[in-house]
Order: structure tokens, then sequence, then C-alpha cells
């Protein structure tokens, strides 16, 4: 039986607050949310979208 062990660095280290996926996750501002979160989430906290294809 294999032990499970807490990983203190890496990606693994971090999960999506709202989903608790460890892949895509935006660090930044400390948000802890993946890239699939934020798009949904996104407008409510602010932010807009912007550039060429921003829409």
């Amino acid at each position: 039986m294999k032990e499970l062990r807490t990983v203190n660095f890496g990606k693994g280290s971090r999960q999506c607050r709202r989903c608790g996926t460890h892949k895509g996750i935006i660090r930044r501002a400390d948000l802890n949310i993946c890239r699939r979160c934020f798009r949904e989430i996104a407008p409510d906290l602010g932010f807009k979208k912007s550039g060429v294809r921003g829409g």
C-alpha cells in the first residue's frame, strides 16, 4: 500500500480554491484559482477583457 505524503513545493502543493484542481493555477495577487474558474468569476472581481480580441 502506498503512503500518502504531503507536498510542500511544486505544482502538487497548490490547488484551486474553487474546484480543487492542480492545473492552470493563477497565483498572482494570491488568487490561487485555476484559469477556468477565473474566467467565470473575473467580472465579479473587477477584471475586464482588453486588447484586440478583447471584445
